[in-house]
């Protein structure tokens, strides 16, 4: 096999577990101010975690539910574009504010690939605005070759666009770039442009079926902090609990 000369790491649920107590609240605000009265609720927010992307959601939501009250078809699009724009706004003040921490291992890592000379970037179907906050202000002390955000692509993830994207960026081939996603689109997305797959699973994900991922744990782990489990894959690997980006290169070029 390729040895691996690049990892790309998923946003939302592996840098920072920001679905639940992130994303959705951020939604719910922003329902109010604009003078709804539904919320997301916890498991509901699940279902619409498969429905990739946060104004797609808001517009399936509006279509499979409707907002209350009746929504003009001509003005759709701008009122979920600009109600999209305040819930990132609300969603960068939370990140900003220290609300939502790391994941366990996340920057650990990240700094073992840059310490190696390894290509280094995110692909996330999150905002620009936000996954900007999280690469420059939150992790200013890494060093990124880029971050792919929000509308960058047409297709996003199950479809496998904005990892080919990243292959296009770095001019690598599939098996020498290793993705670090969470949940059933992402690997499904992984896998489709060819790359080898690490799964993070969070609260929510850790019931989705992320099979196709070749190693699953529930987080990349801290030595002194919170260590991950081994689920799946990772045959041979010596897992204390930390997985470090040393072992993934030998399990991955083997």
């Amino acid at each position: 096999m390729a040895q691996i000369k690049a990892v790309f790491f998923d946003q939302d649920g592996v840098i920072i577990d920001t679905e639940r107590d992130g994303h959705r609240v951020a939604f719910n605000k922003t329902f109010k101010e604009f003078g709804y009265d539904f919320e997301w609720d916890v498991e509901y927010y699940h279902e619409l975690l498969q429905v990739a992307g946060g104004k797609e959601r808001m517009k399936h939501h509006l279509h499979s539910k409707g907002f209350g009250v009746p929504v003009k078809p001509e003005e759709e699009d701008d009122l979920i574009k600009s109600m999209h724009k305040r819930k990132t706004t609300i969603f960068v003040d939370m990140i900003e504010s220290g609300e939502l921490p790391l994941r366990p291992g996340v920057k650990r890592f990240m700094q073992e690939v840059n310490d190696a000379g390894l290509v280094l970037g995110v692909c996330t179907t999150s905002n620009e605005r936000s996954a900007h906050a999280v690469a420059y202000k939150i992790l200013k002390d890494i060093n990124f070759d880029f971050v792919l955000a929000g509308d960058v692509v047409k297709n996003k993830k199950p479809a496998p666009d904005i990892y080919n994207l990243a292959l296009e960026r770095t001019g690598l081939k599939p098996a020498e770039c290793l993705v670090i996603e969470d949940s059933r689109n992402g690997v499904l997305a992984a896998k489709a442009a060819g790359m080898p797959a690490v799964v993070t699973t969070n609260h929510y994900t850790e019931r989705e079926d992320v099979g196709d991922g070749d190693i699953v744990v529930t987080a990349l782990g801290d030595p002194d902090g919170e260590l991950g489990a081994l689920k799946q894959g990772g045959e041979g690997l010596d897992f204390d609990g930390v997985l470090h980006l040393n072992q993934l290169v030998a399990y991955f070029s083997s």
